[in-house]
């Protein structure tokens, strides 16, 4: 019997998801596979694919790469309505979170980006986005514990919760107002940061940003059209429970839309692209040096933006 997907003559290249709520789980083998949160219950698409005969995507970079994005939709109409598909609806609870992403093309980051943040490390407000990157080593999942790199390499790792843009359609040099429109979806992301690695002995940013595992994301992607106005949305950090970061994203100094035909006037951006758009005030190296102390092993961080739910990651 020959495997298809649904619509798969009528779905238009590279859609934009739309009314979708995306998770990774982890499987029992292992591996990891994209699913739908449906509230209480989850869809592992790896399951209904097999129980339905479908071959809808299986990770997010290769949905939003394909334009695939309709064929998740309509099979989670099918498998609701098809009694076959009951063992591919799993509980919300006791799941495993995968990474939501594992190979995107271009992980792109903001530095500075609010205005509060920028008074509280005692740096001007920058004319133009900073930019640096962060490699795919770095990426891990909601619920994840985090080793934190041996003393003689970093004493100072600090938290950054930042909104995450998901770049679902070719951006090259497009407008503010056109930049919407490249946009698949939003995610919850923590930039952890070696500030000692960062900032001393020269400043090494790539080094003191792109250690294992210091790229969390999760625990959802949720479709753009689900979280309206991102330049509008609280953003928090609790560390052991307790607040270290309250603002909002309309302290941006550059806008989700400026920052995407910003970019996409030096690079192309392509399909699964991810963009983290800096942090708020409240982190570690802004506080007094009297007052700093630093992540250590046993901290539980979490990271919650609204409509888009709190990632949590423990350290070790």
């Amino acid at each position: 019997m020959s495997v298809h997907s649904p619509q798969q003559h009528s779905q238009p290249a590279h859609a934009l998801p739309t009314g979708l709520t995306l998770l990774a789980i982890r499987q029992p083998d292992g591996g990891e596979t994209l699913a739908v949160h449906l509230g209480d219950t989850i869809l592992d698409l790896r399951a209904a694919n097999r129980l339905l005969d479908r071959a809808a995507p299986l990770a997010i970079e290769d949905m939003l790469r394909d334009g695939t994005a309709p064929a998740v939709a309509a099979l989670v109409e099918e498998a609701r309505r098809d009694p076959r598909a009951r063992d591919a609806f799993l509980s919300a609870d006791g799941i495993r979170y995968g990474r939501l992403f594992t190979r995107p093309g271009k992980i792109l980051c903001v530095g500075l980006n609010y205005r509060r943040h920028a008074r509280e490390v005692g740096m001007p407000v920058p004319k133009k986005p900073v930019l640096f990157s962060k490699f795919n080593n770095a990426l891990s999942a909601h619920g994840d514990s985090i080793a934190l790199p041996p003393d003689d390499i970093s004493r100072k790792i600090d938290y950054e919760t930042e909104l995450l843009v998901v770049i679902g359609k070719a951006a090259r040099s497009v407008s503010e107002a056109e930049a919407g429109g490249h946009i698949a979806g939003y995610c919850v992301a923590n930039d952890l940061s070696a500030r000692d690695l960062q900032l001393e002995s020269g400043g090494q940013w790539l080094i003191g940003k792109t250690l294992d595992g210091f790229a969390p994301i999760g625990p959802w992607f949720v479709s753009a059209d689900l979280v309206g106005d991102p330049n509008a949305l609280s953003v928090e950090t609790r560390v052991n429970g307790e607040v270290r970061q309250s603002s909002t994203t309309a302290d941006f100094i550059f806008n989700v839309q400026q920052i995407v035909a910003y970019i996409s006037r030096h690079w192309t951006l392509e399909p699964g692209d991810i963009i983290f758009t800096g942090t708020p005030e409240g982190v570690i190296a802004g506080m007094p040096k009297e007052k700093q102390v630093w992540l250590k092993p046993g901290d539980v961080v979490e990271s919650r933006i609204d409509r888009l739910g709190t990632l949590r990651v423990t350290l070790s």
